[in-house]
């Protein structure tokens, strides 16, 4: 239901912007940002440039940002990230870090992402150290940017303030897409923005902004490698600009690239990579639930783990002959289990607790064998060209075209854990073998093994493709005696993602080419009739055997899984604000505008993987196969993508109101800043956004402070609406029987927006006389987010429609036999609820007051994660608290502190990156004797203590003219090894969302102007 207020400002908002399209004066983008200029020697340092805010209370970090208000012309206005207004005086509420071009340069980063993921509140983004264990995921290689933890799907991130066509079909865009050498600062705001930006704005909003008008020309170089000498990474990148006719007609044009050569994996066994000592096979063992009555922990935590149903080249796991391993050309041996085991001839082994014991074999572990790092390389091409219409109007066209390549081993082999079954007239089994099968009167054996003898491991080939074309205008004009700025633009982007998948196998084709027997004329043959005359090729698994390319190219085709997804994004928008009168403590501004979007994507399948239909591609690399699965697919042991399709479309109308309410000698200056959002989305209908701020310059010299209250959204994307359809069997439990039906998996058209309410509240103090070059702040905040939607398993629905759930009931039939089934979809379950606090600082001096040369500046970030609490909306779970749990992404405590020297040629640099020990899971209850009975909610744990990191970083710079400059930088000084992560089975076992997995890094480049 609209209030008043509302339908007022929503009728101003469309009656702005329908004003604004139908304007035919053209002007200038008002977009002034207040950085302090270079001191006299030219040095552009860290803390004045980090405010590109208008004042110093929006971020702290710039000490000189106060000294460039006072130089300012009064008439001057700026527009920062934060706010859509730009006016006089205005000071926004929403806390923003700005990082400059020369903060992002000290950096010397190969990726700008690299250099924001290392913010405090930038927690969980996702990079190329992420994901490497993933075939099927779809963000592998993706670098996108996630604030306070609540994930890439809850920031938004944008170019100029534009929207930017995502690269993943969950919407999420893709940095390594960006032109990054002519980006002159990137706002980070740290707070709800949906009503001045739009949805996805939940956890704040990351904005690129460039050198629009950059002239001349510059070029870096940088290239660098481990101390381990891998990763291997170099740049290239380059840009120009140039005025032509008396400069109203200004082109630029920049390229870049980058390789990484990332970090292979080790193989088999319990082996770091390439010298890396820290891999230990650290896992969770979990005894059963049932046993924890005795006094003793749930879950321990334990290096060297063995899994016990396999082995590196095939190990019989069950029955009499459990125990026996097969080496070099299949000869059998006894297999050393750890903690002294013992099997037991029903699976199990002495001493152990399933499936791990402690040491022993550990040659076929496949947990290293994940790349720590992917091989990644970034083209990027970008060209502006702008015409000045007047001096106040311009209008110009962008056009980029980016691709970012990655490809990596999630793991290798393909482990096959206790789960085959290996009949005794298999030709292939040592003669001994077969003979102790007839002596115990067996005919099979269950079998685990690594596949070690496979000649590739799997390999994932992701590329992204975006080709991104913008039009626009921007400039001012006057309008009731008043100059107006405006900005609007059409922009059609689209990102295609190929995902290819080589050297896996086919489940069925595997398995049939294991099942060997001898035919009427002894030669060895696949036993299934159906099988051999398509094609089978026998395989031998028993030992360490050469494996026959014959077998190789049946069960791992050279055509593996592909998948082709085009997403396309077409956004009209336009902007303008001005003031509207001189009220009496300053002027009444305003910015409005409408947006209109639409977000479309399709992807497409191989047959093997999606099924075979007619929106499966590449049919005749596939051939039919009778024993595959045709219609369903999901025949790969991994990758199985599946087609689908989906389109969207938004309409939506805002508008944004500065009002200063007071200004006193005595009492200081104060405005409100007040925005409302109605959208459309024509899936999930109407919402309304809004927010209420206000700042408080008091009359203490320095002292400011600032609130805001928004409610953010975020709408459903096209993952979850349009999620490509799957239809299988399964089981479920209802009413106390096992009840046959079909799974649907499919999208969920009916979703709702998620609902977030942001509340801040901070405290300022911006360069007092008594403290010249000091800033610092303080900003609680306090969010939570409603009908967040989430995935939940087929039994989970069940068990929510058991309990009462009618939306949920809707999607299931479960008393009609023959037709029952249950729709696997997204639903609005789920709850966040975070709390925390940020800290930022900064100093500058010049040292000549202390008969030193040079100046010296420090700055530091903080954020502190009070309460991350989930509630997952299923029954038999409690809500989860997730701050302060290092195997997620939101410890406790996070800091980033740097300390900066520099004179007029030389510059030098020193970071501290901290996080705070942490805990596995705040739901686990330590102890280690005496434990109560451990629950689901409440597992009992040996050691819950996971310890927080230090990395120190080390850079400089030297002029060695005016035009070049050479660098160097050294992350992770001390080479800290990164904290074992325990997973429930054998992996890396790192989290490489907080820890640095690489290892210390030496790079060194040159930067070159005129």
């Amino acid at each position: 239901m609209r209030t008043p207020l509302q339908r007022t400002l929503i009728n101003l908002a469309v009656a702005s912007a329908c004003g604004v399209l139908g304007a035919t004066a053209h002007a200038q983008q008002v977009e002034q940002a207040q950085h302090a200029p270079a001191d006299a020697q030219g040095a552009s340092q860290s803390a004045q440039t980090a405010s590109s805010a208008p004042d110093a209370q929006a971020t702290p970090a710039a000490p000189a940002a106060d000294a460039a208000t006072a130089a300012v012309p009064e008439t001057n206005v700026v527009r920062i990230s934060g706010s859509r207004i730009a006016s006089r005086g205005f000071t926004q509420p929403t806390p923003t870090t700005s990082l400059s071009a020369s903060d992002l340069e000290k950096a010397a980063q190969p990726n700008l992402f690299n250099t924001l993921a290392e913010l405090p509140a930038l927690q969980g983004s996702t990079g190329r150290t992420t994901s490497t264990n993933s075939t099927s995921s779809g963000i592998q290689g993706l670098s996108s940017l996630s604030l306070r933890g609540l994930g890439t799907l809850r920031t938004l991130t944008l170019l100029d303030g534009q929207r930017v066509v995502g690269a993943n079909v969950t919407g999420v865009t893709d940095v390594s897409q960006f032109p990054q050498l002519l980006v002159k600062r990137v706002d980070v705001v740290t707070g709800g923005a949906s009503a001045s930006y739009g949805s996805d704005a939940v956890g704040g909003v990351v904005n690129f902004i460039t050198d629009k008008k950059f002239t001349g020309f510059k070029a870096n170089v940088e290239g660098g490698q481990t101390r381990y000498h891998d990763d291997k990474s170099g740049t290239l990148q380059a840009a120009w600009g140039k005025g032509f006719m008396d400069d109203r007609l200004h082109a630029t044009v920049s390229g870049e690239f980058s390789k990484e050569n990332g970090i292979d994996s080790p193989g088999f066994g319990e082996v770091g990579a390439n010298g890396r000592t820290w891999y230990r096979n650290t896992v969770f063992q979990r005894r059963p639930l049932s046993q924890t009555n005795d006094g003793q922990p749930e879950y321990k935590v334990i290096d060297h783990a063995q899994q016990y149903q396999y082995s590196k080249y095939g190990l019989i796991t069950s029955g009499p002959l459990q125990g026996t391993a097969f080496g070099d050309g299949g000869v059998p041996y006894q297999f050393a289990y750890g903690s002294n085991g013992v099997p037991t001839r029903t699976g199990q082994v002495t001493n152990c607790v399933n499936p791990f014991c402690v040491g022993g074999d550990l040659s076929g572990s496949v947990g290293a064998g994940t790349n720590l790092a992917m091989n990644f390389k970034r083209q990027v091409a970008y060209t502006r060209l702008s015409w000045d219409i007047d001096p106040d109007n311009e209008i110009y066209v962008t056009m980029n075209y980016a691709q970012v390549k990655s490809h990596f081993s999630p793991n290798p082999g393909a482990a096959k854990q206790a789960n085959l079954t290996i009949q005794c007239d298999n030709p292939f089994l040592p003669a001994s073998i077969a003979a102790a099968c007839a002596a115990n009167n067996i005919k099979s054996f269950q079998y685990g093994t690594a596949n070690a003898i496979f000649p590739a491991n799997i390999n994932v080939h992701p590329t992204r493709t975006q080709r991104r074309f913008v039009l626009g205008g921007d400039g001012k004009f006057t309008l009731f005696g008043k100059d107006w700025s405006y900005d609007a633009y059409a922009e059609h982007g689209e990102n295609t993602t190929n995902i290819n998948v080589h050297d896996i196998t086919l489940n069925t084709r595997y398995n049939n080419a294991i099942d060997a027997v001898r035919d009427a004329s002894g030669r060895i043959v696949c036993r299934n009739a159906v099988a051999a005359a398509n094609g089978c090729v026998p395989l031998n698994i028993i030992g360490n055997n050469p494996v026959d390319p014959a077998a190789w190219g049946y069960i791992a085709p050279a055509a593996g899984p592909i998948q082709r997804t085009t997403q396309s994004q077409d956004v009209a928008s336009a902007n303008f604000n001005g003031e509207v009168w001189e009220g009496w403590a300053g002027p009444l501004a305003v910015a409005t505008g409408a947006e209109w979007r639409r977000e479309k994507y399709d992807v497409h399948g191989d047959p093997y993987g999606a099924g075979v239909s007619p929106d499966s591609i590449d049919a005749a690399a596939y051939p039919a196969d009778p024993t595959l699965n045709a219609p369903v697919g999901n025949n790969w042991y991994a990758g199985n993508y599946h087609n689908g399709a989906g389109a969207y479309n938004v309409r939506e109308a805002y508008v944004e109101l500065n009002l200063p309410v007071l200004k006193s000698d005595t009492w200081g200056e104060a405005n409100l800043n007040l925005a409302d959002r109605r959208t459309k989305y024509s899936t999930a209908g109407s919402v309304s956004s809004w927010k209420i701020g206000a700042t408080w310059k008091t009359g203490i010299d320095g002292l400011r402070f600032r609130a805001v209250s928004s409610k953010d959204v975020r709408a459903p994307n096209l993952s979850e609406l349009f999620a490509a359809p799957v239809v299988v069997n399964n089981q479920v439990q209802y009413q106390g029987n096992t009840v046959s039906l079909q799974q649907r998996t499919v999208g969920n058209t009916n979703l709702r927006p998620e609902i977030a309410r942001n509340n801040s509240f901070g405290i300022v103090l911006s360069q007092p006389s008594w403290a010249p070059g000091f800033a610092t702040s303080l900003d609680y905040y306090d969010i939570k987010v409603n009908d967040v939607i989430s995935t939940l398993s087929i039994q989970q629905e069940v068990d929510l429609c058991t309990a009462g759930n009618k939306e949920i009931c809707s999607a299931m039939v479960l008393n009609s036999p023959g037709n029952n089934y249950v729709t696997v979809q997204n639903f609005n379950l789920a709850s966040l609820h975070l709390k925390g606090f940020d800290i930022e600082s900064s100093y500058r001096t010049n040292l000549d007051k202390f008969s030193l040369p040079g100046r010296f500046t420090v700055r530091g970030l903080a954020t502190r994660t009070l309460h991350f609490i989930t509630d997952s909306g299923v029954v038999g779970t409690i809500p989860s608290e997730g701050a302060g749990v290092n195997l997620g992404n939101t410890p406790k405590w996070k800091l980033l502190a740097t300390q900066t020297w520099d004179n007029d040629k030389l510059s030098l640099t020193l970071t501290e990156r901290w996080f705070s020990d942490g805990k596995y899971s705040n739901e686990y209850i330590e102890c280690q004797t005496n434990c109560p009975v451990s629950t689901l909610t409440h597992p009992t744990i040996y050691d819950n203590k996971m310890k927080g990191a230090t990395y120190i970083d080390f850079g400089g710079s030297y002029n060695v003219s005016k035009q070049m400059m050479v660098y160097f930088k050294i992350d992770n000084l001390a080479d800290r090894d990164p904290e074992p992560a325990p997973q429930a089975n054998p992996s890396f076992a790192i989290n490489p969302a907080l820890y640095d997995v690489v290892g210390r890094t030496y790079r060194a480049g040159l930067r070159y102007n005129f």
